[in-house]
This record gives structure tokens, C-alpha cells and sequence, in this order.
């Protein structure tokens, strides 16, 4: 997977950067697991990332039924958690099977095919879910024909007409010229992402570049409704993914017309893979609505998503699932305490889990993340430590109470932060316990994660 530093001069091609996954030191698995297996988790030094894998296989589960309700294909993200027994389960549950990933990172693509996902075809068509940058060509190019090698597809995603520019002037300097397989990424919403309106001139002209290039097979068109965290509701979750929905049909429906209208347009050989989804829409996904979702569409749907296995708060505040449905917590312990310190006279503490332990992000409810069974909340972090607060009853929701609620020096606590994906990227493996196999305290397996760009 070496890439071509030095490209023939040309405008639109920079020098090439390679993606450094034959040096990108990580833990080795082993040594963790001969290490951590077996222990309770009162005995690991804290901060510490826990994935209860019951629970996030049981997720797994559910997002194959959530797109077999709708009659939907599954692709699964795997940039929350960036590891190989994740992506196993993402893609192979009690419920179904799919061979479909998006990834977020080159490096992403280098480490499944390191793991040997794509050797034992566990993986087989993957997406890089970023527009490409043009100094990332050769990486992509090169892997490409490392994945096709064993059978399995790359796609790339695509919304901008100079990005069809770059990838032509590249296979002109190509004795075997390949088309690239491509989704155009649709803007469905206010999120302001990547991607375009389907109903602009600037689409239009996006549209009409890629059906004319000899070096582009579009595969389908792609949306992702980041705005629908704001969701509270199933109705709310429903709205945004039948908004998904219609925002990739109305491409798809542009782009037929334009290659009936004209001939040096290349016809798809296959019918255009319309991909929809963002955790919350993709948890909307059920039978009730299949006959919408189904109207009418020029293409075959599939539905994504990535946040579903590990869930955190700012899932919970949509309503689409419960606390018990969450799969990842923070350990932390709590370092010094301080009575009467509030702003009301309650009590505060403090723990060893600060920014860096469980992100900035922040979401409709307060603070950085509520303790599970103790009603208190993460309210002020700094680097390296966090301030705990007193909640009021009606706020805790993460139950059912341990004791009297209490905390004091020494005690460890769960946390559930804000929002699980930038949680995780802070630690360099992940204690895996099993609630199916004991009681969720002792620790089953270490997952080391993929870290770099």
C-alpha cells in the first residue's frame, strides 16, 4: 500500500502523502489481554474506557433490523470505535449480515485490510466517507487495487466538480485507466456538511461533470442528517430520514434524467445505491414507515450509520432508546470532595477523568456526562480533572440509585458522556466486559484501536 510521492508534474496533482499504517505503533492486543483479563474493574487504574460487548452486539443486532424493516441494504460506520472485533459484530449479528463499511480515515482502510477483514471477506466494499483530498489520491489509488486483489470494492465520496478534475488528470497519467467508483454526497438539511443541495444549479453542474468523465462509475448518492440529533422524538427521528430519503431520490431522479436527455452520458449498469442514515434516522427506520420510504424511489436504498453500538447522551435525549441500551462508560475516580461548595450549598467533588477523558462535546442536556446510578453530573472539566455536581432527582436518569446516592474520596463511578465517538478517540485501548457472561464488572477482552490519519 505504497503511494506515488512524486507524481508526473501536473497542476491539479500535489505531492503525494502516504498514509504511515507500517509505523503507526499501537499497544499490542496480547499484552493487554494477558494483563487485563480477568480483573475487576475496581482494580484498573482510572481513567478507564469500558464497552460492555453484550450490549453492543445486542445494537448491532437491532440496526439489521432496523433496516430490514424499511427494505433497506446496512452499511456500517466504523469510526467510533476504529477496531476489529467492533467492526466483526457490526457486520455479522444474530439478526443478519452485511460486508458494507464506511470509514472516516485512510488510515481506516489500511488497518481492516491489515486485520485481514477484507482477506476473510468479512469486509467487501468500503467507503471513504470524506471528500478526497487531492494529496490522498495515490494512498486511495494504490488501495484500490489492494482491495480489488481480494475481492472486495473502494468507493469514494465526491461534491465537487474540481474533485472530478483531480481524479481525471491522475488517470491520465495511467498506462490502465480505472473508473473510480463514486457516491455524490447530497446536502439534505441545515447541518451545513459536506455535500450540495440536489435541487441547485451548482448540483446540476456536479452532477453533469461526473456523468460525462471517463474516469467516474457513479455507484449512488449519500446523506447523512447530522442535524437529526436534535430529534426528541420517533416522529421527529421519522421526518429527518423521510427528508434523507427524498434528498437522494431527487438526485438520483435528476441524474436519470440527464443521461435520457443525453447520450454521451454513461448509463449505470446497475441501479443507483441511494445511501440515507445518521443514527437517529436510522433508529426510525421501522416497518411504519417502509411504504414511504419505498415510494417512488429510482434506486436501491441502504441505510448507515456509526454511533448506534456504543450510544450515549445525546442519543438518550432523542428518545429512541433507553440508558440500558448504552454500551460504553467512563471509569473515573473521584479525588477530592467539597461540601457546601455549589452555588445552591450542595456538595461538589472532583474526579480524574477531565477533557481529555471524555471530550468537550456537549449536547441538549447539561454538562459533560451524568454517573450511572448516582445522581450527579460531570459539570466543569479541565484538562486532566472534572468537577462533579449534585442533579436534581428529576434530571437522573441513569438508574436504579446505588445507596443513598452518595459520594466520597476514593469511590470509582461510570460516566456516560455526551457523545461516544470523540470520548473513545482519547484512550489507547478499550476494557471489553460481557454482561451476558457475568455480572459486567470483570473484564473479558482488550480492543486497541486504530489511531491516525
Amino acid at each position: 500500500m505504497s503511494a506515488e510521492e512524486h507524481p508526473p508534474s501536473n497542476p491539479l496533482i500535489p505531492k503525494q502523502s502516504r498514509t504511515p499504517y507500517h509505523i503507526s505503533g499501537k499497544p499490542e492486543k496480547q499484552d493487554l489481554v494477558d494483563e487485563y483479563k480477568g480483573k475487576n474493574l475496581d482494580a484498573l487504574r482510572t481513567p478507564a474506557l469500558i464497552i460492555d460487548r453484550a450490549v453492543f452486539a445486542r445494537n448491532c443486532a437491532k440496526m439489521h433490523e432496523h433496516a430490514k424493516a424499511v427494505g433497506a441494504r446496512f452499511r456500517a460506520h466504523v469510526k467510533s470505535h476504529k477496531t476489529p472485533e467492533g467492526t466483526r459484530l457490526q457486520l455479522l449479528s444474530n439478526a443478519d449480515e452485511t460486508h458494507s463499511i464506511v470509514v472516516s480515515t485512510v488510515m481506516e482502510v489500511c488497518e481492516v485490510f491489515r486485520a485481514g477483514l477484507m482477506a476473510d471477506g468479512t469486509v467487501k466494499d468500503v467507503l471513504y466517507g470524506l471528500p478526497m483530498a487531492p494529496n490522498k489520491i495515490a494512498d486511495l489509488s494504490a488501495l484500490t487495487d489492494e482491495l480489488s486483489a481480494v475481492g472486495a470494492s473502494m468507493r469514494i465520496l465526491i461534491d465537487h466538480p474540481d474533485q472530478v478534475k483531480v481524479i481525471e488528470a491522475w488517470e491520465s497519467t495511467k498506462a490502465n485507466h480505472r473508473r473510480w467508483s463514486v457516491f455524490v454526497k447530497v446536502d439534505c438539511g441545515s447541518h451545513r456538511r459536506a455535500g450540495l443541495k440536489p435541487d441547485t444549479p451548482a448540483f446540476a453542474h456536479l452532477l453533469s461533470a461526473v456523468l460525462s468523465s471517463p474516469s467516474i462509475a457513479l455507484y449512488g448518492f449519500y446523506t447523512h442528517a447530522g442535524h437529526s440529533y436534535a430529534s426528541t422524538s420517533f416522529a421527529e427521528a421519522a421526518d429527518f430520514l423521510l427528508d434523507e430519503v427524498t434528498a437522494v431520490n431527487d438526485a438520483a431522479t435528476l441524474a436519470l434524467s440527464m443521461i435520457a436527455k443525453s447520450p454521451g452520458m454513461h448509463h449505470p449498469r446497475e441501479p443507483f445505491v441511494l445511501s440515507v442514515g445518521a443514527t437517529p434516522t436510522a433508529h426510525a427506520a421501522t416497518e411504519s414507515l417502509k411504504a414511504r420510504v419505498e415510494s417512488g424511489l429510482n434506486g436501491v436504498l441502504e441505510l448507515h450509520a456509526g454511533n448506534y453500538p456504543l450510544l450515549d447522551l445525546q442519543q438518550l435525549n432523542t428518545g429512541l432508546i433507553t440508558h440500558r441500551d448504552i454500551a460504553q462508560r467512563v471509569l473515573a475516580t473521584v479525588i477530592s470532595y467539597y461540601p457546601g461548595r455549589g452555588e445552591d450549598g450542595s456538595d461538589e467533588a472532583m474526579c480524574d477523568a477531565g477533557a481529555l477523558a471524555m471530550s468537550k462535546d456537549t449536547g441538549p442536556r447539561a454538562g459533560y456526562g451524568d454517573i450511572i446510578g448516582k445522581p450527579w453530573r460531570l459539570s466543569r472539566v479541565a484538562q486532566e480533572h472534572g468537577i462533579l455536581t449534585m442533579m436534581s432527582p428529576a434530571s437522573f436518569e441513569l438508574g436504579p440509585l446505588q445507596g443513598d446516592g452518595a459520594l466520597k474520596l476514593g469511590d470509582m463511578v461510570q460516566i456516560v458522556g455526551q457523545h461516544a465517538c470523540l470520548t473513545l478517540a482519547g484512550y489507547p485501548w478499550y476494557y471489553v466486559v460481557d454482561s451476558d457472561v457475568s455480572d459486567g464488572n470483570v473484564v473479558v477482552d482488550v480492543w486497541v484501536p486504530w489511531k491516525g490519519w
